[in-house]
């Protein structure tokens, strides 16, 4: 079982249960983005269309994991996937971030209610990657937060800049 320290944040899983089950446990950034991406993509491989992310232990978020989740929405509202995206448990503050991005128009938001009750017990560990790779997971998450809003590109603009210039140098 992952375990949690100051320094480390996880995701903890349960990819058994319907719908899966993921939940935050510290800080949700671009260090620990790449491994949320992957596993969804994973269970949208295996026909895994219902998700519930639980946001109680998420103490905060960056653009770039923000951008993730976009990405896995827009994903799960496509006609051939149909699927759906539940974020429960969400702080204030956490749900102040989602709103100002445009996310409440693909997600589904609940700031209270119970907490998901699954069995999260496996962790996701995120792989060594290169920069070139992390800035290409970086500059998909920020496009895709463009995609969640067309307001959200004057807030990303440099951001795109920079990021095209390291993953594509002419």
């Amino acid at each position: 079982m992952a375990q949690t320290t100051a320094s480390k944040s996880v995701y903890l899983v349960d990819a058994d249960s319907d719908p899966v089950v993921i939940r935050i446990d510290g800080r949700a950034s671009f260090q620990n983005s790449g491994c949320l991406r992957d596993f969804i993509t994973e269970m949208l491989r295996r026909g895994r269309t219902r998700f519930v992310i639980d946001f109680q232990g998420c103490s905060s978020m960056d653009s770039t994991f923000l951008g993730v989740l976009a990405g896995a929405a827009i994903e799960l509202r496509k006609p051939s996937t149909n699927g759906s995206l539940v974020a429960a448990q969400i702080s204030p503050r956490n749900l102040e971030l989602l709103r100002s991005l445009g996310l409440h128009r693909l997600l589904t938001l609940e700031a209270g209610g119970p907490a998901a009750v699954a069995n999260c017990r496996q962790g996701l560990e995120p792989e060594k990657v290169s920069e070139t790779e992390t800035a290409r997971m970086v500059l998909q998450a920020h496009e895709n937060l463009i995609k969640a809003d067309e307001a959200n590109r004057s807030k990303f603009q440099d951001v795109l800049t920079f990021l095209r210039g390291r993953v594509d140098p002419k």
